[in-house]
């Protein structure tokens, strides 16, 4: 079957980054189209000379077309089961899911080749949301690749305003999962994301390796996962700080699933206030901020945000303790992160060395051709 998607012309040298197989396209990048666009329709994306390059949706704004193939190919139901069926498989072959963990990423956008698109599975739930308008117009079909790898239970998160719905079978407020053996609650209707940040998983794991007789502070806590891990690993105590009363009564029923309920406790209150006035000493802390830039504009204002929190945090930890500190700012790559976090630990005049980098885990699986879609950066700080 051929295509007749309208074409769109790349200015010649621009199309260089596409032949490196770079799915997003710029609009200072584009000559001409066909005719005139609607966002999310399907595009050809050709060069000056006709030479196809790929196959996407068009965006708006600056990010013009999300490129889903290379391939002169139809982008159909059979294209959709392919592409999700391959993104199953890669995550079965990561050892996803497992006995000791069955909330995991099936889909990641252009790590699956699949711009646009986010499926997590809480055990026998799939949750999506869509990020581009032709994702969001390709619902149907992305639905029924899931059907036929067997997701029945399948809802829609909206990835801004609008409203979650069910695409399929039944979806109940609270789902417990298993994350490193550990049993969480989770809510998918109504929860931050797709219910959960299961980007942190591996971080929340090496906090329970360094938690055994520290007292810790997690802030901006949401659900309480860093605390629970941490009290499972042996922590003397957990304080989970968070402004959303809902995210900490999850917290505190996570506490109990998992048996640690005596040793954790919860503060609604405004993170940077609390962090600045604390008097109580801890020596584990954890900084998990929501992003302060999605964009490049917003990036001075983001250093300074995050250079104001790690400070806090540096001044009141206690000699030899770890500060577990975090960005999911995509326009926040890990060199300047670094240099935030220097210029932090120089201003409130303590010394500080990295234990450890961490990163999204393997089911958030970053594309070689798109290093873009490597967006969380940590590291952990042992501060003298």
């Amino acid at each position: 079957m051929s295509n007749n998607y309208p074409s769109v012309t790349i200015k010649n040298g621009r199309e260089k980054s596409i032949k490196r197989f770079h799915p997003w396209v710029f609009s200072g990048s584009i000559d001409s189209a066909e005719r005139e666009l609607k966002e999310g329709e399907l595009v050809r994306v050709i060069d000056e000379k006709e030479a196809f390059l790929g196959i996407g949706h068009c965006a708006g704004g600056s990010l013009s077309i999300k490129i889903l193939t290379f391939k002169d190919e139809v982008i159909d139901q059979l294209w959709f089961d392919v592409a999700i069926e391959k993104a199953a498989k890669a995550k079965k072959d990561l050892g996803f899911p497992n006995a000791k963990t069955n909330a995991f990423r099936l889909v990641h956008g252009e790590g699956d080749g699949l711009p646009g698109l986010i499926i997590d599975i809480y055990d026998k739930v799939a949750v999506m949301q869509f990020h581009s308008v032709g994702m969001e117009l390709s619902e149907e079909m992305v639905v029924g690749a899931l059907q036929k790898i067997g997701h029945q239970n399948i809802l829609i998160k909206p990835a801004g305003k609008g409203k979650t719905s069910v695409a399929s079978g039944e979806i109940p407020e609270r789902i417990t999962v298993l994350e490193h053996g550990i049993e969480l609650s989770i809510d998918v209707l109504n929860g931050q994301k797709t219910g959960f940040f299961l980007d942190q998983r591996d971080s929340r794991f090496v906090v329970r390796q360094y938690a055994k007789g520290r007292k810790v502070l997690n802030v901006f806590s949401y659900t309480g996962g860093f605390s629970i891990s941490a009290l499972k690993g042996g922590a003397i105590s957990a304080l989970s700080v968070d402004s959303a009363q809902k995210a900490l009564d999850i917290a505190q029923d996570n506490a109990r699933l998992s048996k640690v309920k005596s040793k954790h406790t919860i503060l609604k209150t405004d993170a940077l206030p609390y962090l600045e006035n604390m008097t109580e000493g801890y020596d584990l802390i954890i900084l998990d901020p929501p992003a302060f830039a999605k964009h490049k504009s917003a990036r001075h204002n983001a250093i300074q945000a995050y250079r104001r929190i790690n400070e806090a945090a540096l001044r009141k930890i206690e000699p030899g303790g770890l500060l577990f500190t975090f960005s999911c700012s995509q326009v926040i790559d890990t060199q300047l992160f670094s240099g935030i976090l220097a210029s932090a630990a120089i201003n409130v005049g303590r010394q500080a060395r990295i234990v450890q980098h961490l990163r999204q885990p393997a089911d958030h699986a970053v594309s070689i051709f798109h290093p873009e879609g490597s967006y969380l950066k940590g590291l952990v700080l042992m501060v003298d």
